[in-house]
């Protein structure tokens, strides 16, 4: 038998990767999902119709083989000061409310981070600062996310990633980012009646956006609207009503060491968002 390490808020046992439905906090895994094993099984999975069904198909997704390879790899090797620790190991699907008004939109997990927590942005230093500013513009019930079960709750927002497992070197392959897309692109469809602001981190993130908006039938401007901090589009619903995309620096230590992204630059965009 795999060895097992505690749940670092709830004490119970779990191999390292966890097994789909064996209690982890917030596993949205549902029973008789079957896993995706190829770009044309996500396809198929993607089309579920409904949240709860998605975010457990994406839970459980095995698509890319070097993704998975290398998630569970993390998750068996892991970081010193986690050793103790049971890594998630699986892909992350969205998060937060199934009615959001904002939308986040990033790369993928982090190795350390999602990854091991099983939540998207928790539990390493971007996530410090992006929950940090959410609870500032009143996005999110805490300021802090450390771990699925620590009671963290989105409000009237969600954040999904382009990516749903983390890949080597934070550098998913053109290929692997295609094979991801219907996820995102069908998470959009079942939200985007709610969704007034989107805030896209980072390049990959506004890329992401604009095409995953674009496949659920949003007009996207011309010529495509380029990235940058505070950059701003408009969106066009099928129905004429207009969603606002925001741009911001990625919440990662190298743009926070260095100033280039600041708490003030954050919550502006984040602001701009609530408030939309």
């Amino acid at each position: 038998m795999a060895s097992e390490f505690p749940h670092p808020l709830t004490g119970e046992l779990f191999p390292s990767p966890v097994p789909p439905g064996t209690g982890w906090p917030d596993d949205p895994f549902l029973r008789k999902t079957v896993p995706a094993t190829s770009a044309v099984g996500v396809r198929e999975g993607a089309g579920v119709g409904s949240l709860p069904l998605l975010d457990s198909a994406v839970s459980v997704c095995a698509a890319c083989p070097r993704l998975v390879a290398w998630r569970e790899k993390v998750a068996v090797e892991k970081r010193a000061s986690f050793s103790d620790q049971p890594y998630w190991g699986r892909p992350i699907a969205g998060w937060g409310s199934e009615t959001p008004r904002v939308l986040i939109v990033g790369l993928a997990p982090a190795a350390h981070g999602g990854n091991r927590t099983g939540r998207i942005f928790t539990g390493d230093r971007s996530g410090d600062w992006l929950f940090a500013a959410l609870h500032r513009v009143g996005l999110a019930a805490q300021a802090t996310s450390e771990h699925a079960g620590d009671g963290q709750r989105l409000l009237d927002a969600r954040m999904v990633a382009a990516v749903r497992c983390a890949p080597p070197d934070n550098k998913p392959t053109t290929e692997e980012r295609d094979t991801c897309a219907p996820w995102i692109e069908a998470e959009i469809v079942l939200v985007a009646p709610h969704v007034r602001a989107v805030v896209a981190l980072g390049s990959f993130g506004w890329e992401a956006a604009l095409r995953a908006f674009k496949a659920a039938g949003f007009g996207v401007p011309r010529p495509k609207p380029r990235f940058g901090h505070g950059a701003r589009a408009v969106l066009t619903a099928p129905d004429g009503r207009e969603v606002v995309l925001l741009g911001s620096y990625h919440p990662s230590q190298q743009n926070t060491f260095t100033g280039r992204l600041t708490e003030e630059m954050l919550d502006a965009v984040l602001g701009e968002a609530a408030r939309a």
